[in-house]
């Protein structure tokens, strides 16, 4: 194991009662682009999106899943695919979407899937710097991958400067909408840092290869990360591994 894995699991820092409140009404906005700075940040969420169906424009992809679907968002960007499954926990996000039935199998988490699954491209969007349990989540990836298969990875650019400017946009927003500063609620949701997650993808994959939305990695305001050649030895290490309370 190395050192950047031994910083998992982390710990969400709690939220205060007044922010508990607001919580999930704010994930819904956000997650449908209904705010002024979110439905601008929505548009330049793009640039992810198109990087990560890349590989499959032009033809039918092959059996993809993707992690932290929200609202299916990234499907209008991908061709038609058999099948696709999503991971996703929140159903109020993907329920009344008009590309749900585009969905085959829904899963409430990675550990849902069936070991025996595979897939050509697991894709992901704006989810890994959300998951505490980061390591686990990409070594079940390298187990449910094709030979030759791809995970497919877009993050925000967190804990680099011009991120945090981006986030100061957005806080003052919403401060204005509930009083509340954006901060404590950014430190809840996001986790983990772009440099810990290429961190880890590194270390459970050959072959990591980065395109940045911006001027090198300080400068950046997303990443995208294609990994393939994963290291199926460490991954079922990583999941011997985890506490035995985790399903």
């Amino acid at each position: 194991m190395t050192s950047i894995l031994a910083r998992f699991p982390k710990v969400r820092p709690p939220l205060p009662d007044a922010y508990r409140r607001i919580h999930e009404r704010h994930i819904i906005a956000n997650r449908r682009a209904a705010y002024h700075t979110t439905a601008l940040s929505s548009r330049l969420e793009g640039w992810m999106h198109r990087r990560v169906a890349a590989d499959a424009r032009g033809g039918v992809a092959g059996p993809t899943l993707e992690i932290g679907a929200g609202t299916l968002n990234h499907l209008p960007h991908e061709p038609a695919t058999t099948p696709y499954d999503i991971v996703e926990p929140f159903e109020r996000l993907y329920a009344d979407s008009p590309w749900r039935g585009r969905v085959c199998r829904v899963f409430a988490s990675i550990d849902d899937v069936p070991t025996t699954s595979r897939y050509d491209r697991i894709i992901s969007i704006a989810t890994f710097e959300h998951l505490e349990r980061l390591p686990e989540i990409v070594a079940r990836c390298a187990g449910l991958l094709t030979d030759g298969g791809t995970l497919r990875v877009g993050i925000p650019n967190e804990g680099t400067i011009l991120w945090r400017l981006g986030t100061a946009v957005t806080g003052a927003e919403f401060r204005l909408r509930y009083g509340l500063d954006y901060r404590v609620l950014m430190r809840h949701e996001h986790v983990n840092t772009a440099d810990e997650i290429e961190a880890v993808l590194r270390c459970l994959f050959g072959d990591v290869r980065i395109t940045l939305c911006g001027i090198g990695r300080r400068l950046a305001v997303y990443r995208f990360l294609a990994c393939s050649g994963p290291d199926r030895t460490l991954a079922r290490q990583v999941l011997a591994a985890r506490p035995r309370s985790v399903a």
